[in-house]
C-alpha cells in the first residue's frame, strides 16, 4: 500500500489497524512505514538492516552502543498546566520547557524524512478496564521488536487502535544542549498534555519500557489503582504474593518459584479487582545466568524471539557467553512471558495475601524476616532501602545505604505519599500481611559477616506463603521496631535475631544505630506528605 505525500511517495507495509496517521505527529515524508510487523517479519528486517545477528539457538543479539543502561539524568517532564501541580518535582522529576519540547519534536519529525520507520500499536496493562493503548514509533527494527515483546498485543482486536500515549524513539537524533536546554545530546522527555514521549541519543531499549511505566505511575493512582515496581506470583490455592525489591535483593530469584505461577516479574497494578501485570514480556538481567540457578530464564536465552542486549557472541560459532561482562554488567534478555512455562496467561489474579519487601542489608543489622504493621509497611515502602556493596558500582569500596522510594524512585511521578497511602488502604481493605525480608548479611557487615544463606531465605518465604508464620509470636526489634518471629521452620532461632549472630554486641549496637540515623535522615524529605502515624514508626537511633 502506498500513499502520496508532498514531493515524495511513502510506502506503508505490514498490518495496519489504526485511525490515527503519522502525519498527525508531523511525520510526513518517511520513505517507508512498517506497521505492526510480527516477530518473524521483524527478524527479517533486523537482519536485512544489519541491526543484529542470530545466535546458534535463534535468539537475536544486539549492541546498544554507548548507552548500556538508562540515562536517568537525561530524563525530564514538561512543566505544563494539566500536570504541574501533580508532579513531585525534584532530583528525579526534573522539569522541562514546553516550548523547547516542541522545538525538539519539530526537528525530530523532520529527521524522519526519507527514513524507514517502524510502528507497533500495543497496550500496557493486562486488565481490560485499565489497559492503556500505546503506540511506539522507532527508527530501529529491533526497537520495534522490543516494544512488541514487552507490551501486550491484542490479536483479537478488530476496532482501530486509538493510541492514548505515543513514544517516539529515534536514537540517531541528538539534541543540542546549548540550543535545546538538555543536559546532554541524550534525552527522554515526557509531555502529559500532548500524551507524548520523545527519546533520542540512546539505543538502550529499556528507555521505552520505563517511559511507559512512568506514564502508568502518573495515570493509574489518580484512578485509585496502585502502580507497583514489583513481581507477583500465585499459589495452587489462588493465593497471591507480590515482591518489592531493588537490584541485588533477590526479587527475580525468589519470585520465580517452580511451585507457583508467575503473573509478572517487574511492573503491576493493584485495582479493586486484584493484581494485574502491565507487560507482555520480561526484561531480565542475564549476566552470569546459569541453567542450574534459574533454568526458566536461562532457557529463554536459547530461544527464537528473545532479544539479547550486549551479550558477548562468538562470531564463528554464534554461541553466547553469559559470563562475559566485556560490554557491560547490565546484559539483558527481553522475551515474551509465554516463553516461561509456569505463568498466569491472562496476566491478572486476586488481591495479594502477602506483600514481601526485600532488602539486602550489607550492614548486617536488619532482621532476616519481620512482620510489619500497616504504618511500618508504608514507612519501609517510602524508604525503599537496600545497600550497595563493593563491585556493584564503580567507586564503591565499602557498603553504602541506598534508598529508592517505593522501590522505584526513578519512575514515580506523583508525591511518594500518594503511593504509600494507596498501599496502606489496599492492605486494610484486603487484609494483606506485609513482611520485610533481609537477604543481606548476618553476623557482621559486608567483609566480616556472611551473606544470608539462600536456603534460609527460601525457608522464610515458604513459611510466609504457606501461612506458617502468620500465627508465630513476634517480638519488636529494639531499634527498628519491626515484629521479629521467635521461630521459623528450617531456620535456626539465633539467625532470626541479628544481634545474637554478632560476636561483638557493642559493634552491632553502633552499626544498628548508625543505619537507623540514615533511615531517619532519608525520611525527612517525605514527612510533609505522610500521616503522623507513619512518621512515628521510624527506627530509634538513640
Amino acid at each position: 500500500m502506498t500513499s502520496m505525500r508532498t514531493g515524495r511517495v511513502t510506502e506503508h507495509v505490514g498490518h495496519k489497524n489504526t485511525s490515527y496517521e503519522l502525519d498527525n505527529y508531523g511525520i510526513r515524508e518517511a520513505s517507508k512505514v512498517h506497521w505492526n510487523l510480527t516477530t518473524p517479519e521483524l527478524y527479517e528486517e533486523i537482519t536485512r538492516r544489519h541491526e543484529g545477528v542470530l545466535s546458534d539457538h535463534g535468539a537475536l543479539v544486539v549492541d546498544t552502543g554507548e548507552h548500556t543502561g538508562r540515562a536517568a539524568k537525561d530524563k525530564a517532564i514538561v512543566r505544563e498546566p494539566s500536570s504541574e501541580n501533580k508532579v513531585f518535582w525534584g532530583d528525579v522529576n526534573k522539569d522541562f520547557s514546553q516550548d523547547k519540547f516542541n522545538e525538539i519534536k519539530e526537528r525530530m519529525m523532520a529527521h524522519a524524512s526519507g527514513r524507514e520507520l517502524f510502528v507497533q500499536d500495543t497496550f500496557a496493562g493486562a486488565h481490560p478496564s485499565y489497559r492503556l493503548p500505546v503506540r511506539v514509533i522507532t527508527e530501529l527494527a529491533w526497537h520495534s521488536l522490543f516494544a512488541r515483546t514487552m507490551f501486550i498485543n491484542d490479536r483479537e482486536a478488530t476496532a482501530p487502535h486509538r493510541p492514548e500515549f505515543t513514544v517516539i524513539n529515534f536514537p540517531t537524533f541528538q539534541a543540542d544542549p546549548q540550543r535545546d536546554g538538555t543536559r546532554s545530546p541524550t534525552f527522554i522527555l515526557m509531555d502529559f498534555s500532548q500524551r507524548l514521549v520523545l527519546i533520542g541519543g540512546t539505543s538502550y531499549a529499556g528507555e521505552t519500557k520505563k517511559s511507559v511505566f512512568t506514564i502508568l505511575n502518573y495515570l493509574l493512582p489518580q484512578r485509585g489503582v496502585m502502580s507497583m515496581h514489583c513481581s507477583a506470583n500465585v499459589g495452587d490455592s489462588g493465593d497471591v504474593a507480590i515482591f518489592f525489591g531493588l537490584s541485588g535483593t533477590g526479587k527475580t530469584t525468589l519470585s520465580a518459584d517452580p511451585e507457583r505461577k508467575l503473573v509478572g516479574d517487574d511492573e503491576h497494578g493493584w485495582s479493586d479487582d486484584g493484581v494485574f501485570n502491565f507487560e507482555g514480556g520480561c526484561y531480565a538481567k542475564v549476566i552470569k545466568l546459569s541453567s542450574e540457578a534459574e533454568p526458566d530464564i536461562y532457557r529463554t536465552t536459547q530461544m527464537f524471539g528473545t532479544i539479547l542486549e550486549n551479550v558477548v557472541l562468538d562470531p564463528e560459532t554464534r554461541q553466547i557467553d553469559l559470563d562475559n561482562a566485556a560490554k557491560t554488567e547490565n546484559t539483558r534478555a527481553s522475551y515474551p512471558l509465554t516463553s516461561i512455562p509456569n505463568i498466569v496467561p491472562e496476566g491478572h489474579a486476586r488481591h495479594p495475601q502477602n506483600i514481601i519487601m526485600l532488602t539486602a542489608d550489607a550492614f548486617g543489622v536488619l532482621p532476616p524476616v519481620s512482620r510489619l504493621t500497616p504504618e511500618q509497611a508504608m514507612y519501609h515502602f517510602l524508604s525503599g532501602y537496600t545497600a550497595k556493596v563493593a563491585g556493584t558500582e564503580k567507586g564503591i569500596k565499602e557498603p553504602e545505604a541506598a534508598f529508592s522510594t517505593c522501590f522505584g524512585a526513578p519512575f514515580m511521578v506523583l508525591h511518594p505519599g500518594v503511593y504509600a497511602d494507596l498501599l496502606g488502604k489496599k492492605m486494610g481493605q484486603h487484609d494483606a500481611a506485609c513482611w520485610l525480608v533481609n537477604t543481606g548479611w548476618s553476623g557482621g557487615p559486608y567483609g566480616v559477616g556472611q551473606r544470608m544463606k539462600i536456603s534460609y531465605t527460601r525457608a522464610m518465604i515458604r513459611a510466609i506463603l504457606s501461612g506458617q508464620l502468620a500465627d508465630v509470636e513476634t517480638k519488636p526489634d529494639p531499634i527498628f521496631g519491626v515484629g521479629v518471629p521467635v521461630s521459623c521452620p528450617d531456620v535456626p532461632a539465633d539467625v532470626l535475631q541479628p544481634r545474637s549472630t554478632w560476636s561483638d554486641k557493642e559493634a552491632y549496637d553502633r552499626q544498628a544505630r548508625d543505619l537507623a540515623r540514615r533511615f531517619n535522615e532519608n525520611f525527612k524529605k517525605y514527612e510533609s506528605g505522610v500521616s503522623a502515624g507513619v512518621a512515628a514508626v521510624g527506627p530509634k537511633a538513640d
